[in-house]
């Protein structure tokens, strides 16, 4: 989905990480990052953002596959646990592989422990868990199990070593792309990207694709885009005013 907080603000994608449709609630987990996420972050119980869009794209495939191994890199493990849980409720057996750089940025990995079949911890550091990435422990689940499909959702750079050690092993990487998003229905082509040798909206056709025919290449570049731009933004914040004042009434 997408957020815009208030007039004059961006509109970021989020994902999802818990719903209770009884209640009309969604969770979403987010990392403050940059100027939007951090203002996100600062908002108190009972505010409430301006805008909120979605679900947008295409449903996830739901299916009895088998063995599953699920890997979440960062703050990407809070959009795995949504889907371990859908997992284990159509009869998988789901092996979960979560990683980060240390064990404070480590998140949920209580509640991935108690849905999943089988849960293995990497931290960089070693602080927590095996020392190393998430591909390593991939690499030796792969050995010793029979696995049906891998899904990967994290850092672009995750996804792609984890799509290269499933191809290694002859099995089937599903990647969740978070392209610069804009408008929610690929008019603005902002999330455009290669997969198969053909144009993509990750926000219509995806935001899942097979791992194997992206070009995760081209998707590094293009969020590169707006870095400079991102972290003028994030300076001018932090500095307590807002250039886009006189043109938006932006605060």
């Amino acid at each position: 989905m997408i957020i815009r907080l208030k007039e004059g603000g961006e509109r970021i994608p989020l994902t999802i990480s818990g719903s209770d449709p009884k209640k009309g609630l969604i969770t979403i987990i987010f990392q403050e990052i940059g100027k939007t996420t951090i203002e996100l972050g600062r908002m108190e119980e009972g505010e409430s953002i301006l805008n909120l869009v979605g679900p947008l794209g295409m449903p996830a495939e739901l299916k009895n596959f088998g063995t599953v191994v699920c890997v979440g890199g960062g703050v990407g493990i809070a959009p795995i646990l949504y889907r371990v849980k859908a997992l284990k409720s159509v009869g998988n057996r789901v092996i979960s592989i979560i990683g980060a750089r240390n064990k404070d940025l480590l998140i949920l990995h209580n509640e991935m422990k108690e849905l999943s079949d089988e849960l293995h911890i990497a931290t960089d550091d070693g602080t927590l868990g095996r020392k190393g990435f998430v591909t390593d422990v991939l690499d030796e689940v792969l050995a010793e199990n029979r696995v049906d499909l891998i899904i990967a959702i994290g850092p672009v750079v995750m996804m792609r070593a984890v799509t290269g050690v499933g191809s290694a092993h002859g099995v089937r990487t599903v990647v969740s792309l978070n392209p610069i998003m804009v408008d929610g229905t690929g008019m603005c082509g902002s999330c455009r990207v290669t997969v198969g040798k053909k144009v993509r909206f990750a926000c219509v056709d995806g935001p899942e694709f097979d791992g194997e025919f992206v070009d995760f290449d081209e998707l590094l570049q293009r969020n590169r885009r707006y870095l400079k731009e991102e972290a003028a933004s994030l300076m001018v914040m932090r500095a307590g005013r807002c250039t886009c004042f006189e043109e938006t009434g932006c605060e």
